[in-house]
């Protein structure tokens, strides 16, 4: 992070650390309508943070002085900014809706992969949605069961959710993940073999968790496929009627006894955080039918035209990212909240907890050296007036800064009387709220008792962002998820971390394995320190080894 242009950012703060957003408000009489925007459907009011003209100056410096557009040419050209990995990153390839863009990787030009894939994600999506792919049974395919975990879980998941309405709803689709036996054994308690289809979604087809609940599927349904009259040889082949591979390990999908032709390829220059609109979206699409799917593509391009053309100061997930930096870095806000009001939505915090926390979770910069400041914040959230009635007090009126997203749609897909309209009041009023609060003054005009008065004022000057649609849509959501990715890059360059590695998550995988071999050894080898030996030995007494 350039320390020149930090220096000039914590001046200001200094220099306005009397003033308000109440102030800032009062001394401009166009202040909301100068800090909002709109981009790809979405409409950013960023008027109630803690800045003026001259700070977003020179917040827009720090992005300069990081070489931020070189940066964002770099990760759409295919240049291999994952460094660490020797990996291009083009997680934007896969919804770049030109029909002409050729985006080349070691001489080869990707977008005839992205879209041949694309083409045979909707073929056999069509296939299943119609009817005519049938089980072993002879009937259609009516339940649908994800096998995943990390990016091949969380984007699916959350985009499913979200998309609701636009489902078919005479299927059922589930999603397992967690290693925990009870999360597939609840999914196979609400599915009938001969008519569930199952991804299994693992890049190498390696991944510990996704395997091991692949494979205790695939032992349920041969025995399902068994009670219902099939011999064992017969279950065994009709495996490849009912699982599918989102994968580019042939012969590990073969030998799984999945059909190669129902093997669905994505490449190593997408992310899995970052994975939603490649194959790993199969489930997705399976759900909302492929012109739906192309709609989502379609918002995510939107945004990302945005981000690479828009001016820095116009440009949306620009502002966004560097708000974050002023009160992560410069006011010292460990943590930042995503409120979405917008049941749809009610995964999209996780969603985004793990593109953040993952990508900028970083102690090293780009030459591995130790940085001096702080990387990547705490991100957390809930759906709506939920969070209003279990963590807005700590928000409003307790000792930690944590800068919050509002995120609405103004208009619902599931209009009843005028709970849209309580709604959204919620969110606008939480936002007045928060930036405004309420004096002792204010209190006391109003009759509060003066021994409670210390008790309901509010500070205020809590910073906000409201983000508004018309409504949610494949398109809307498709540029909401693209609008966070960038965020996040842009946060990166300006960290100079590395934001599309995790070596983080790989040691406890690592230990996980010897750890396993001692709970089941005849033996264990007490290799481990005194703490994990002592757990070793009380669960495998409380298991009987």
């Amino acid at each position: 992070m350039d320390q020149q242009a930090w220096e000039k950012i914590d001046e200001l703060i200094d220099k306005n650390q009397n003033v308000t957003i109440k102030d800032l408000f009062a001394s401009d009489k166009d202040r909301a309508k100068e800090f909002s925007l709109e981009a790809a459907g979405w409409f950013l009011d960023y008027s109630k943070n803690r800045v003026d003209k001259a700070m977003m100056k020179a917040l827009l410096k720090l992005a300069e002085k990081a070489n931020l557009k070189e940066e964002i040419e770099n990760m759409f050209t295919g240049k291999k900014i994952n460094v660490t990995e020797g990996r291009a990153v083009l997680h934007t390839a896969l919804r770049n809706c030109d029909k002409n863009a050729k985006i080349m990787v070691d001489r080869k030009d990707v977008m005839k992969d992205v879209r041949k894939v694309l083409n045979q994600m909707g073929d056999f999506t069509d296939t299943v949605r119609s009817g005519k792919w049938k089980g072993f049974s002879g009937k259609r395919i009516k339940y649908v069961v994800n096998i995943g975990i990390g990016g091949s879980d969380l984007g699916p998941v959350m985009a499913n959710i979200a998309l609701t309405p636009y489902t078919k709803r005479s299927m059922k689709f589930f999603f397992v993940s967690n290693v925990d036996s009870t999360h597939l054994a609840e999914t196979l308690r609400e599915v009938k073999a001969d008519q569930t289809l199952f991804i299994i979604a693992s890049k190498t087809f390696t991944t510990q968790e996704t395997m091991s609940n692949a494979e205790a599927a695939k032992e349920w349904f041969i025995a399902q496929a068994v009670k219902a009259g099939l011999s064992k040889k017969d279950a065994a082949a009709a495996v490849a009627k009912h699982f599918v591979a989102v994968s580019t390990a042939a012969k590990e999908v073969a030998d799984f006894g999945i059909d190669t032709k129902n093997m669905f390829v994505f490449w190593d220059w997408v992310g899995g955080r970052y994975s939603l609109p490649s194959a790993i979206g199969l489930s997705l699409m399976l759900s909302i039918g492929r012109r739906n799917y192309a709609k989502l593509l379609r918002g995510y391009y939107k945004m990302d035209r945005h981000f690479r053309t828009a001016r820095f100061e116009r440009n949306m997930p620009v502002i966004m990212a560097l708000l974050g930096i002023l009160y992560h870095n410069g006011y010292g806000a460990e943590s930042y909240c995503i409120l979405p009001y917008d049941q749809y939505l009610s995964r999209f915090p996780a969603y985004c907890q793990q593109m953040d926390m993952e990508s900028n979770g970083k102690c090293v910069d780009k030459n591995g050296e130790k940085v001096t400041y702080s990387t990547g914040p705490i991100e957390w959230g809930e759906p709506g007036t939920n969070g209003q009635h279990s963590f807005y007090q700590l928000i409003h009126q307790g000792t930690h800064l944590i800068p919050c997203d509002f995120i609405g749609c103004s208009r619902t897909h599931n209009p009843i009387g005028d709970l849209h309209d309580k709604l959204m009041a919620n969110l606008f009023a939480q936002t007045e709220a928060l930036a405004f609060g309420k004096t002792a003054e204010e209190c006391r005009a109003e009759g509060v008792p003066e021994k409670l008065v210390p008790f309901k004022t509010f500070e205020g000057n809590k910073p906000t962002n409201t983000l508004l649609c018309d409504q949610l849509t494949p398109e809307t959501l498709g540029a909401l998820v693209a609008l966070y990715e960038h965020k996040v890059f842009v946060q990166g360059v300006i960290w100079n971390v590395y934001s599309y590695d995790q070596w983080g998550v790989q040691l406890g995988k690592v230990l996980a394995k010897g750890v396993l071999s001692d709970l089941t050894a005849k033996k264990p080898s007490g290799k481990h320190d005194a703490s994990t030996n002592q757990l070793i030995a009380r669960y495998r007494k409380a298991v009987g080894r």
